[in-house]
């Protein structure tokens, strides 16, 4: 989507403080923490929210959520760590590209 802010994170048109890459995901640090580490995972194909998500995005969403702890791990969260996904207006969702959150603190 042309004016979706992720889409354009994903396709490096915005720059990002950048935790990992691959073919089908970018994580970043969140611009508005609200823990001492706090980075999103995004798919790179644009899903607006995880109540779009179907048996066609398994594989993706099994994808990121094998990321999270190993991300968490690397990111200084080896004791534990929480995960969001807000969805839709209601679920708090600002930003309708699909995003976990993974925040937490350093030991």
């Amino acid at each position: 989507m042309s004016d979706c802010i992720f889409c354009k994170i994903a396709a490096g048109d915005i720059p990002c403080n950048k935790v990992y890459e691959d073919e089908h995901v970018v994580a970043f640090h969140d611009i508005r923490p609200i823990a001492p580490v706090h980075f999103l995972i995004i798919p790179k194909l644009h899903v607006a929210s995880l109540a779009e998500c179907g048996p066609e995005h398994t594989a993706l969403l099994g994808h990121i959520m094998t990321l999270v702890p190993k991300l968490a791990h690397e990111q200084g969260l080896a004791h534990g760590f929480k995960t969001g996904i807000n969805t839709g207006r209601g679920g708090g969702q600002e930003v309708f590209h699909l995003h976990v959150h993974v925040f937490g603190h350093k030991a």
